[in-house]
């Protein structure tokens, strides 16, 4: 709630200071964003460091089994993922980013590039330099941030109610103090752990379309009591209690 009245704020004392100067907002222009600004539109067949960050907002949002590649090309997967993207928003879907597409990611992020219902504090209670793991420190911060955008897909897909993390990124010794598996997703940043509610049959049965390789839930061994989701090369779902 605080961080939506900042943002409340923050837009007032923006539009104020536009009269002020006697500036007016061209009409579906992008709004600048603290995080990231999009300087164009973007569609199928354009590539650059724009498309990939845009992938990464809507790589929650692939189709079922599905996973969006972050490699800067606007091709027809993630078209068709900005079309689910816009679908979710009630936006015009026509796979196409342009100013309302790019002012909706504005209002679902913070100035650090994480969604609003996610931070970097609760994918990492381990440490505070993202440092131990078994990539660098870089490489998991930002393996956990396409997870967040991942988690804010899910969230709204489940009527935005909220998710409670139990863990994320883990080094060596905090996987270990933890019982996990020497080869745990936990190492490289990319994986989470949910607890609480949704359910946890609603969790994992509904992150088979949202991006994730990795879903292991109730009925798999040391999973009852929480939600394992994670990336890796290739599938691996398992929740047996869950009917997968």
């Amino acid at each position: 709630m605080f961080r939506r009245a900042m943002r409340v704020l923050l837009a007032i004392v923006m539009i104020t200071s536009a009269a002020v100067v006697g500036t007016v907002a061209t009409a579906g222009t992008a709004q600048a964003d603290g995080c990231y600004t999009w300087g164009r539109t973007l569609s199928q067949g354009m590539s650059g460091a724009d498309v990939r960050q845009l992938q990464i907002r809507v790589s929650g949002y692939p189709g079922y089994g599905n996973v969006l590649a972050l490699d800067g090309d606007y091709g027809p997967a993630t078209a068709a993922a900005v079309t689910r993207f816009q679908q979710a928003y009630g936006l015009s879907a026509d796979g196409v980013a342009g100013p309302q597409t790019f002012n909706q990611i504005y209002a679902l992020q913070d100035n650090d590039c994480t969604p609003i219902h996610f931070t970097y504090a609760e994918l990492n209670r381990c440490n505070s330099d993202w440092s131990g793991g078994a990539v660098s420190a870089a490489t998991a911060r930002a393996n956990a941030l396409v997870n967040m955008w991942k988690l804010e897909a899910l969230r709204h897909a489940l009527g935005d109610r909220p998710i409670t993390t139990s863990s994320g990124f883990r080094s060596y010794s905090c996987n270990s103090a933890a019982g996990g598996s020497a080869t745990s997703r936990h190492l490289y940043g990319d994986a989470i752990d949910l607890t609480g509610s949704p359910t946890l049959c609603q969790l994992v049965q509904r992150a088979r379309y949202h991006g994730f390789n990795e879903i292991l839930g109730p009925g798999y061994p040391d999973h009852n009591d929480h939600a394992h989701l994670a990336n890796r090369s290739s599938r691996f779902w398992s929740a047996p209690s869950c009917g997968f």
